[in-house]
């Protein structure tokens, strides 16, 4: 049998089931139940003889999905969710209770860092954050019941890579779960999973999805993990519905092409802005370029730059609070993702008033360096 490499998985990773109607793609099963033709039958599901009952419980669309994305991470399954967040949540709970304990990555998105802080503080899950770029720190940081490491491949937004090798083994040693958000990264660029991570996540709303027209999440990894994790989305209502899956689906097959732009992009304008005398600092990863690099930039504007003044003269770009999609956009961090972070944690970080995150979209490589170029000219103070 012929090794299906990273392309082909995209497209070919899921069996098509044996419908009478031969359809080339899934069809979308929107339906909220499933019919039976009499009671055995409905017994039957129950005793495990049929798929779905219910579009909550299961669906082919979501399940596809699912299947997809375990497949080109290199994971044996894998279950959708209602967005990106609902998947971090599904995961965590899926390895932690009440009076239970977390390290985690100092350096998250904004959102992971609330929902971890705040949210699950309330139901007796308490968080340490720490830097994980001094796995010595995050040693200190474990106690008797820490359950769980939490980071990113690639963090949100100073595009930090992560060693994942060595918090892998760190986990190992002290016997804990290792999770992994994989947006940014994608499995275009790294596979956490097949690296020993035990759990990875996704916003598929992000480069899966790809297009900025749905809202949907992911978990894929260790399978007694994954069906705890499937149970959890089940029972708390975090489900996909359908069409996003279907949606995203569709947007997954053209990741490899995608990503190959979008990153290529990315790099010629990291390079191009870090020569700019009115950029403070680019964060950008210039050293992963053998293993991939991503299509996300962040840069900090100099005092010589009125930020107002370039988010407005930013031209077709646009301002958005979230990232991903064909086309390039900005956000500004400090009014976004990472607004409900402490002040002292953004100052830690670098989340400054000069901070701007840029997506790098499809468009021509010099079309994207002039626009910035422009916008940072015609905001000089």
């Amino acid at each position: 049998m012929l090794t299906k490499r990273f392309e082909t998985k995209l497209i070919h990773s899921v069996k098509k089931g044996n419908l009478p109607i031969r359809s080339k793609v899934t069809p979308i099963y929107q339906t909220s139940a499933f019919t039976f033709d009499n009671l055995e039958d409905l017994e039957g599901y129950y005793q495990g003889e049929g798929n779905y009952l219910y579009s909550r419980t299961g669906n082919p669309n979501p399940d596809e999905l699912g299947q997809m994305v375990a497949a080109v991470e290199g994971a044996p399954t894998g279950i959708a969710t209602s967005s990106g967040l609902s998947a971090i949540l599904a995961g965590i709970l899926t390895v932690v209770k009440s009076g239970d304990h977390i390290v985690a990555a100092d350096d998250v998105y904004g959102g992971s860092f609330h929902l971890l802080h705040e949210e699950l503080k309330q139901f007796g899950v308490e968080t340490t954050f720490v830097s994980f770029g001094d796995l010595e720190q995050v040693e200190k940081a474990i106690q008797p019941n820490t359950k769980m490491l939490y980071t990113e491949s690639i963090t949100n937004p100073l595009l930090r890579v992560e060693n994942l090798p060595a918090v892998v083994e760190l986990a190992k040693r002290n016997d804990l779960i290792t999770v992994v958000d994989n947006t940014f990264a994608t499995p275009f660029h790294c596979n956490p999973y097949e690296l020993g991570v035990e759990l990875v996540v996704h916003s598929a709303t992000k480069y899966i999805g790809g297009h900025s027209d749905i809202t949907a999440g992911v978990v894929v990894g260790r399978e007694d993990l994954v069906e705890k994790a499937r149970a959890k989305v089940t029972n708390l209502g975090a489900n996909v519905s359908p069409f996003e899956a279907w949606l995203t689906t569709r947007g997954l097959k053209t990741l490899a092409v995608r990503m190959q732009v979008q990153s290529s992009n990315a790099r010629k304008l990291a390079d191009a802005l870090r020569n700019n005398p009115n950029i403070a600092r680019v964060y950008y990863p210039f050293e992963e370029e053998a293993t991939g690099f991503g299509a996300m930039v962040s840069i900090e504007l100099a005092k010589t730059v009125d930020v107002s003044q370039f988010f407005r003269s930013i031209g077709w770009v646009k301002l958005v609070p979230t990232l991903a999609g064909v086309e390039t956009t900005v956000t500004h961090p400090l009014k976004t993702s990472h607004r409900a972070l402490p002040p002292e944690a953004q100052e830690a970080l670098g989340i400054t008033n000069e901070l701007v995150r840029i997506s790098v979209g499809i468009e021509h490589s010099e079309d994207i360096i002039t626009v910035f170029e422009q916008a940072i000219e015609k905001s000089l103070k």
